[in-house]
This record gives structure tokens, sequence and C-alpha cells, in this order.
């Protein structure tokens, strides 16, 4: 199901490489925290269906509000996910709880598992590149935000920072 997601979110950002690019970099640094971590493969599963349509809201905010700010798209983005995780078939309780970690992804207080975490950090660290932030906030983001062994090394080697 998480290939079919996938062809999903790509279809579903048709003609926004930059959105594509950016849900795929996510995934993909989330796949390897929670692997590292030791996720169960269920969890690694839920996790990794939240990386693809994290940013699902961002194109019904724009279009509603003409600004993809994070509440905005946390708000709008839970309808979008829960219709396209259901269509897909995924099982109640997973789109609820992904729907609820797209509700969330940039709320970074009262953080409640694992794979919320996971998809924080990983978020961080491609927001923190794509968006040129110099060492100095990347390294106060990784202080403040990052819990995962496996998130806070990424981290500290990418942006070369002191660990």
């Amino acid at each position: 199901m998480i290939d079919q997601l996938y062809d999903a979110m790509v279809a579903y950002e048709k003609d926004c490489p930059k959105r594509i690019q950016h849900f795929v970099k996510v995934h993909s640094f989330a796949r390897h925290i929670g692997l590292a971590e030791g996720m169960d493969p269920h969890a690694l599963m839920v996790l990794e269906a939240a990386a693809l349509v994290h940013d699902i809201g961002i194109r019904p905010a724009l279009q509603k509000y003409g600004s993809s700010a994070g509440p905005l798209q946390e708000r709008e983005g839970m309808g979008v996910a829960r219709e396209m995780l259901t269509r897909i078939g995924f099982a109640a309780e997973d789109v609820e709880r992904v729907v609820y970690l797209v509700g969330h992804h940039h709320t970074y207080h009262d953080i409640d598992g694992m794979d919320y975490q996971i998809l924080v950090e990983a978020d961080f660290l491609v927001n923190d590149y794509e968006h040129g932030l110099d060492k100095e906030h990347i390294a106060a983001n990784v202080r403040t935000i990052f819990k995962t062994a496996c998130g806070r090394k990424l981290a500290v080697t990418m942006f070369g920072l002191e660990d």
C-alpha cells in the first residue's frame, strides 16, 4: 500500500516537482530513522504513510486561503489525507493516526509517539536544507526538536554541526 500511496501522491502533486521532491525526501529520512530506531513493521508503515502525505494540505490551503502556512495545511490536509488513505485501503485505525499526524506535523509540543517524533525530525532535516538555514539556526532546531539518536546523527553529519 505504501507504493500505491507514493504513486497517488505523485499524481496528486502533478506539475509541482518541488512538493514531490519534498515528500520523497521526508519519506526517505523518516523510513531510515524509523528502521534505525527499531520501529516494528506496522508502526513503520504508518510512519511512512504519514511522511508521504504530511503536506497534502498545501494545495487546498493555497486554493482556499492563498497561503500554505503550517496551521492551514494541517487543517486542510486532514480530510484530503483521510479520503486518499481510505480509497487505497488503509485500515481505519491507521488512517486516523496518519490523519492526526498530518494535522499536527507543524505542532512541536506534546509530541505523542515515535512516529510523530520521527516525522517532525525528517521534515526538519528537509526543511532546514530547502530553506537554506544557517548552521546556528539548524543547531538550535536540533537541540530543541531532535530526540532520536539517528535523527540527531543525520543532522549533525549532514549540516557539519558540533555534536
